[in-house]
């Protein structure tokens, strides 16, 4: 029972992270139909700016939060602006190039800045605690990530299925053209996006330090896991990446408890399988 609920909890945890990391490529990929290899480093540049300002700064978490995230959008909605309004009308292998291109830009911007170590992002004393269940003490740290995971899932459905941004968003995805002519700002529309997926990056990057270290060669080392959550959920669905990213959280945790030495083989097996049952993903239309 204990076991089982440690691969529940850390497998939640997990989930949570790849979420909010994930959900913003599914949204650069699905909607605004473009292959954003580097958005991994959007989670790296918050984690980077986490350890500056927390554990160099010594600011509180809070603080070092919100600048942290404000700062990766700051950096996000420019290159939207000035880069990517670019490749959005590039080929596949174009669009596939030029973002590995800007990851190895981001890579070594952040090793020749901060070095090619381990950055320490530093959590409040609250969630370096355990919390007392009764039956099971829990890592508070794994608790707050579940919550505040759910909290995201719930506020991208109230933006985009009740608010005009949402609505705008999708029809400027549906038909740019239609959109442009009914008044609707489509290039500020992308760039609010775009720039809202960077956060949700840097906040997973930041709250997942603990279970995805950061370093200048983030970007890469998950990369393809980024990807699998996308392709498994369908492009484009924000549910289908919930519930891809729980999956393959719980699967993932499951396999390291169970069978370590077999946990990348089997774990891969398994997402190659779904695929090929369901090759535009568990959300994706037929």
């Amino acid at each position: 029972m204990g076991l089982l609920l440690n691969i529940i909890v850390d497998g939640l945890a997990y989930g949570m992270i790849l979420f909010m990391i994930a959900v913003g490529l599914s949204v650069t990929m699905g909607l605004m139909r473009v292959v954003n290899l580097a958005h991994g480093g959007f989670a790296m540049i918050g984690g980077a700016l986490a350890h500056v300002f927390g554990t160099q700064m010594g600011l509180g978490f809070l603080p070092t939060l919100i600048l942290a995230i404000t700062g990766t959008i700051a950096i996000a909605m420019p290159l939207e602006r000035i880069l990517y309004r670019r490749i959005y009308g590039f080929g596949e292998l174009q669009q596939v190039l030029a973002t590995i291109g800007l990851t190895f830009l981001m890579i070594a911007t952040v090793n020749w800045w901060l070095g090619s170590t381990l950055l320490a992002v530093q959590m409040p004393e609250v969630l370096n605690q355990t919390v007392d269940l009764g039956f099971r003490t829990l890592p508070a740290h794994r608790i707050a990530v579940i919550l505040l995971g759910l909290a995201v899932i719930a506020g991208l459905w109230v933006l985009l299925d009740r608010t005009r941004f949402g609505l705008r968003l999708r029809a400027a995805v549906d038909n740019r053209a239609i959109a442009s002519a009914h008044g609707i700002n489509t290039d500020r529309i992308y760039m609010i996006a775009f720039g809202l997926g960077a956060g949700l990056a840097a906040l997973g990057g930041i709250m997942g330090a603990e279970l995805l270290p950061i370093d200048a060669y983030y970007p890469l080392r998950y990369m393809v896991l980024f990807l699998i959550v996308v392709a498994v959920g369908g492009l484009g669905s924000i549910l289908g990446s919930f519930l891809a990213a729980i999956g393959l959280g719980i699967l993932e945790t499951a396999t390291r408890y169970l069978v370590p030495e077999w946990s990348t083989i089997v774990f891969f097996v398994l997402v190659i399988t779904l695929l090929a049952i369901r090759p535009r993903g568990i959300m994706g239309k037929a």
